[in-house]
């Protein structure tokens, strides 16, 4: 998306990153001329402004120059200082190198002009500040000339080395490495590029393309990477982009081949190290992922070539390009429609029309709309991911992912990144207990448990809960409750015994003690009758019954009219209805009852109701509800100061089919009418009754906030309690409710987010329908890996959707790039472990696309689908690898045969590459680095040897397969000059071997050579070059100089005789 423009014919320059407002400096191109043929050169700077959102920059400093420019550079050197904006830098004809103070451009005020220097002899094309000493400025020009200045004594400037290589070239550009503050690069016509080294004041490495096509137009290094460079070709011939990495510099690591005709710039991106910019004489401009190697950027064809592209420093998204036709557009790789501003254009050119009278909207043509689609970066920037992350899964699992803990500066960028899965336990007194009740449970020792409960409980009311709960596990469970409230039928009797006792000894007299005497004697007697034959007593007993007593005392029956006469009369009759009632009048209870009884059930019922009526005592209404049995009325009309007794008359007189609803209804009462204060009591009934929904009902309005150990004291209560209605009633007779459901979810939740996995799952009812319990039960199920191996799986709690690929959309796709190795493929990390809750794990990230053969042989044993359904996971990244588009993907050649995995090392861990010179490498001959490596004395030996060790088994797979190739190359191979290099690269595989043997390979080499040989099983060559390009990038040159490069011939051999 177009940002700003502006009209002008010039070189740029943005302000430092450092530098706000963000300012673009321009200076009048020496490389061009308009139609006035006019020589005079002008210093801009203006400020831009993104919040305002015209396209037009603001000119804030403007100043005539003496000449054109060839090249500017703004350094910022100085700008610690108050008020201080850097240095600029310009380059012009003869050899000038001016420089500005950019405070006073802007003011207009002192003399702008810090110091104008004539040393070289001809344009000065090439500039570039030291990114770690400001001060330091390089110049380039004709003839080879480089010089070093120095800002606080430009008086003689220093030069790198001497000019004494032939033939004298031109400088085509100027750059520092981004590392190491004393390396310096050159870039040259001819396709050489030149490191000096300004320590030694030489040229330490000369890197040039063998195919002398190349034509050198930019040179940048490498953000992170202290040892890469890229380098660009004007030549059409080779419209190529080379990253060298100089530990291999007989060749580029990566050739970049998008630009149909010759490339006039390159600028690097210090904010991602990924991307880099380029334009071409095909009026294109193309951004790169350097991982990946693919555009992931377009703008669309430019009206002319665009001969300068530059980032900006303190806006990452936003780059600059400079262009022929003699404008300077601002772009932000946030791609999107043009239709705003074609709009805002439409309605400017409208308003310069109109004279006052507005005009219709200008319609923008829909072919036109759509055709300016510019689509945003394929992969988000690395400024706009995030450094470091951390997400809870389910499980109580925290995954976390972030930058090594090393300095940025030695950070590699091409490298796996871990993510890390940590088992995360914030309630560990909470699993205490959960597994102590699990134990009590599995065991069925309750008993111990409750009375440890007991034990344990502080408050009163805790204490009597677990009494209670207690006894229901036990039997004679309702004789236990009533002493448990108070009441012992021992105790009872005892305490009735010693009140009779009491009252008979107040209440003594005479005539009882002769009645006693009576009786004692009455008492002798019949002892000694006793002793008589049985037939003789009966005897005896008859005749004496049928005795009259003498003295008998003579009673008359009442005639009289009054009450004693007509109840006389009523009992004469045998209405014993009308004497009840006659006695129940006088308050004759006593004879009232007496009569009743004689006169059957329904009559006792109504004087024994007649009586409660009238008697009004403090005993009366227990004697009624004794008495009627109206339990249901006493639990509604009891005082619920007496609810311990109303509890105890309901655990001694109701039917045990009643007792749980009368519990129910004394608990619910206690609740409500209480005001709370007997709301721990109320639990108790609850208990009673077998209540378990009630008894979470009532605990949940006690605590509206519950904690985690609250949670954990109702399961324990609700466990007991379950399991003793399982006791009494069968496993099949208890069913939980919707709250007990509820909190039995929750707990489970909670023992899962523990990592308690197992435990979790044993808690949910089996036989719930409720959609959450069935869904956590497939989470637990699946969640468990290999902890529930042979168990059946639960029901899919989902709703089943079958989702279609979706296309790879046209608008976004790029064609397909012609790279130096036409396919990628991602190094691969050891076979995925079965995941288990107790250890933290580490694995590589994946990318967001599949790769093109992971589906047929990739499967990750963690998946937690059930059996059957196996779904092919991404693979991870491996160094220097990113995602290719979809459509790349789909065009990669299937790889042939039935690649299987080699068994890797556990451990993985990528290696650092060099940030900085290599100062301790082995003793080699000087000058290595710019030719093949040197293969090592210790290599050069037969290949029989005798004393060799034997490779370690998961290693002998790598020598099969190399061997392999080797035949198949030498039975393909017509001329003898190939099958010499055969012969050669089998000797000086045996370094390789000989390395495996000793154990001294790093496990990401390893990993790297594995791949290799998976790619060679598979007969995909191609793919394995470009999977060496990729472990060499990511390895030290000691560690691998010996057998890389032969192992790269073999790779080229097999690619070109396509074996």
């Amino acid at each position: 998306m177009k940002l700003k423009e502006l009209e002008r014919q010039a070189v740029q320059v943005w302000s430092p990153a450092s530098q706000y407002p963000v300012y673009l400096a321009t200076g009048t191109s020496a490389q061009q001329l308009d139609a006035s043929f006019s020589t005079n050169g002008t210093l801009e700077i203006f400020e831009v402004d993104f919040r305002d959102p015209s396209l037009d920059l603001k000119r804030k400093g403007v100043l005539s120059a003496s000449s054109r420019f060839h090249k500017l550079i703004w350094g910022s050197f100085g700008s610690g200082l108050l008020e201080a904006s850097g240095v600029i830098a310009g380059g012009g004809d003869n050899g000038m190198l001016t420089l500005y103070n950019v405070t006073h451009v802007l003011s207009s005020g002192k003399e702008p002009v810090i110091a104008q220097r004539q040393k070289h002899s001809g344009a000065v094309r090439a500039l570039d500040f030291n990114p770690f000493q400001g001060n330091l400025l390089a110049s380039g020009a004709n003839d080879s000339e480089i010089f070093i200045w120095d800002l606080n004594n430009l008086s003689v400037p220093m030069t790198p080395g001497s000019k004494s290589q032939q033939p004298l070239e031109d400088i085509k550009a100027l750059s520092w490495n981004r590392q190491v503050q004393h390396i310096l690069s050159s870039a040259h016509p001819s396709g050489k590029a030149v490191v000096w080294d300004l320590r030694k004041n030489e040229p330490i490495i000369k890197v040039s393309d063998h195919s002398n096509r190349m034509h050198c137009s930019g040179l940048a290094w490498h953000p992170d990477i202290a040892t890469q460079l890229v380098l660009c070709s004007e030549d059409d011939r080779l419209p190529v982009i080379q990253l060298w990495d100089l530990r291999f510099a007989s060749s580029p690591l990566k050739v970049l081949e998008s630009h149909s005709r010759g490339i006039l710039s390159v600028s690097w991106s210090q904010a991602d190290a990924e991307l880099l910019l380029s334009s071409a004489k095909d009026s294109q401009i193309l951004c790169w992922n350097l991982g990946s190697s693919e555009v992931v950027y377009k703008l669309p064809m430019l009206s002319s070539w665009c001969f300068d592209v530059q980032w900006c420093p303190r806006d990452p998204l936003v780059f600059s390009a400079a262009s022929f036709d003699g404008w300077i557009n601002l772009y932000s790789v946030m791609g999107r429609s043009w239709e705003v501003q074609q709009m805002r254009q439409a309605d400017k050119i409208s308003s310069s029309f109109s004279k006052g009278q507005p005009l219709p909207p200008l319609q923008v043509p829909e072919q036109v709309a759509q055709a300016s689609l510019i689509p945003p970066l394929k992969k988000p920037p690395k400024w706009m991911r995030r450094p470091a992350g951390v997400s809870f899964a389910f499980g109580g699992k925290l995954v976390t992912f972030g930058l090594p803990s090393t300095p940025v500066h030695q950070v590699p960028q091409p490298c796996l990144r871990l993510v890390f899965i940590s088992q995360v336990t914030t309630e560990p007194e909470l699993l205490a207990q959960s597994a102590e009740l699990q134990e009590a449970l599995g065991s069925g020792n309750l008993l111990n448990y409750c009375q440890n409960k007991i034990h344990q409980a502080s408050l009163q009311s805790e204490k009597m809960l677990w009494q209670f709960l207690k006894v229901t596990l036990e039997k004679d469970a309702r004789m236990k409750f009533l002493k448990l409230l108070g009441y012992s039928k021992d105790e009872l009797q005892k305490k009735v015994a010693t009140w009779l006792r009491s009252d008979l000894r107040l209440g003594e007299s005479p005539q009882s003690k002769g009645d006693d005497l009576n009786s004692n004697r009455q008492q002798a007697f019949s002892i000694q009758t006793s002793k008589h034959t049985t037939w003789e007593a009966s005897v005896s007993s008859d005749f004496f019954d049928e005795l009259i007593p003498q003295n008998m005392t003579l009673w008359e029956i009442p005639i009289t009219e009054d009450t004693e006469g007509l109840l006389s009369r009523a009992l004469l009759l045998g209405e014993l209805g009308p004497a009840v009632e006659l006695c129940l009048k006088e308050e004759r209870f006593a004879d009232a009852i007496i009569l009743a009884q004689a006169g059957g059930s329904d009559l006792l019922k109504q004087a024994q109701e007649r009586y409660l009526a009238k008697k009004k005592t403090g005993i009366a209404p227990l004697l009624a509800c004794i008495i009627q049995k109206n339990w249901k009325d006493m639990v509604h009309a009891c005082s619920l100061k007496n609810w311990r007794e109303a509890l105890a008359l309901l655990l001694t007189y109701s039917e045990p089919e009643k007792f749980p609803e009368l519990c129910d209804r004394l608990g619910t009462r206690m609740e409500q009418e209480s005001g709370w204060a007997l709301t721990s009591e109320a639990r108790l009934c609850y208990v009673c009754s077998g209540s378990v929904e009630r008894l979470v009902e009532c605990w949940a309005k006690c605590q509206p906030a519950s904690s985690p150990m609250a949670l954990q004291d109702l399961m324990e209560k609700v466990m007991v309690l379950n399991r003793s209605l399982e006791l009494l009633r069968g496993p099949d007779g208890v069913s939980p409710g919707p709250a007990t459901t509820y909190r039995i979810t929750q707990y489970a939740n909670l023992l899962a987010a523990q990592g308690s996995l197992a435990t979790a799952m044993s808690y949910l009812p089996s036989d719930c329908a409720q959609l959450p319990v069935q869904q956590l039960r497939d989470r637990l199920f699946h969640a468990q890996g290999s902890g529930v191996l042979g168990q059946q799986s639960p029901p899919f709690p989902f709703p089943r959707v079958v989702v279609g690929a979706t296309p790879y959309s046209q608008e976004t796709s790029s064609p397909r790039l012609k790279f130096q190795s036409s396919h990628q493929v991602p190094i691969l990390p050891p076979r995925p472990r079965i995941f288990t809750p107790q250890s933290s794990l580490m694995m590589p990230l994946t990318p967001s696309h599949p790769s093109p053969y992971q589906g047929s042989r990739m499967q990750n044993t963690s998946d937690y689908r059930p059996s059957g359904v196996q779904e092919a996971q991404p693979l991870p990244l491996g160094p220097g690898v990113r995602p290719g588009p979809q459509d790349s993907l789909k065009n990669a050649p299937v790889p042939k045969g039935n690649l299987q995995r080699k068994k890797l090392p556990e451990t993985f861990m990528p290696p650092a590459p060099i940030t900085a010179p290599v100062m301790c490498l082995t003793p080699e001959p000087r000058g290595v680095l710019s030719s093949q490596p040197a293969v090592p004395s210790q290599c050069q030996q037969p290949l029989d040897k005798i004393n060799r060790k034997e490779l370690p088994p998961e290693h002998q797979s790598l020598k099969i397969s190399f061997e392999a190739l080797l035949q198949r190359c030498s039975l393909s191979a017509t001329d003898l000059k190939t099958k010499r290099k055969l012969d050669e690269a089998a000797q000086r595989l045996e370094c390789l071997y000989d390395k495996l043997c000793e154990g001294t390979l790093s496990p990401p080499v390893l990993a790297g050579l594995h791949e290799i040989a998976r790619c060679v099983d598979a007969g995909s060559p191609e793919q394995g070059l470009a999977m060496h390009a990729q472990v060499v990038g990511c390895s030290s040159f000691s560690e691998v100089s010996s057998f890389m490069p032969v192992l790269k011939s073999v790779l080229t051999i097999a690619h070109k005789l396509r074996v």
